[in-house]
């Protein structure tokens, strides 16, 4: 999967999770589930993965330092876990939750890698999406700016030897959504404007955000998944 197919399969997400709503995991099985097989593709023969729309189709736990934790992409081999992957696509109401995420990204890790188990983190994010009130009315549209991704860029410079709570590699994608051309007040307006679109794109965000260090990819799935492959051959 190269980074323009990486890109359509996050389109066809976020489409499905217009279509099914937030607490639906349909969405996630479209994009876990096309990551799962390019990775276990570049890993070849003697390697298997886990994860919803592969396999079994379920979430693998793997026994953390601390607590045991279903993994979004688990990586076997010889049945026995080695790897996992976290996945996380924002789609809206960033703001109230961006320090969570991030807090909780380093905790899950943390405990995955403090049981000398490699963890791998994807975070993917528009440059713009929308803020809902309880009603699904907008209250205003968010932009994911220089400031949001000062804590990654920090994260990048970390050395993971040293450092338990970063993971392993961390990609973080920022993309474009198609612009909406029209008004939009509600959450069903916004989702009517986006299924209606035939030529519905996703495309690699121009905006800048800084220079990252090794720890943290930006915008590159390729090179992220090429570095995923060649951290488990050598374990």
């Amino acid at each position: 999967m190269d980074n323009q197919e990486f890109l359509t399969v996050v389109g066809n997400s976020f489409r499905k999770f217009l279509e099914t709503g937030s607490r639906s995991n349909e969405k996630l099985k479209i994009l876990h589930g096309a990551i799962a097989k390019d990775l276990k593709e570049r890993l070849g023969n003697g390697y298997s993965v886990q994860s919803l729309g592969v396999g079994n189709g379920k979430e693998m736990k793997i026994d953390g330092r601390y607590i045991d934790k279903a993994v979004d992409i688990t990586i076997l081999k010889n049945d026995k876990p080695i790897a996992g992957v976290g996945v996380k696509f924002v789609m809206q109401n960033y703001s109230q939750n961006s320090n969570n995420y991030f807090e909780n990204m380093l905790g899950e890790t943390a405990n995955i890698r403090c049981a000398n188990i490699p963890y791998f983190q994807i975070f993917i994010i528009p440059d713009k999406l929308p803020y809902y009130k309880k009603d699904g009315t907008i209250q205003k549209w968010e932009e994911f700016s220089v400031h949001n991704s000062e804590k990654y860029l920090t994260l990048s410079k970390d050395d993971i030897q040293t450092s338990i709570h970063t993971p392993t590699k961390t990609l973080l994608f920022v993309v474009h959504l198609p612009e909406i051309e029209e008004e939009v007040h509600d959450k069903r307006e916004y989702t009517d404007y986006y299924e209606q679109r035939d030529d519905f794109l996703v495309s690699e965000s121009r905006a800048e955000y800084g220079d990252f260090s090794s720890a943290v990819i930006h915008n590159d799935y390729e090179d992220f998944a090429e570095k995923v492959v060649h951290y488990i051959h050598f374990l």
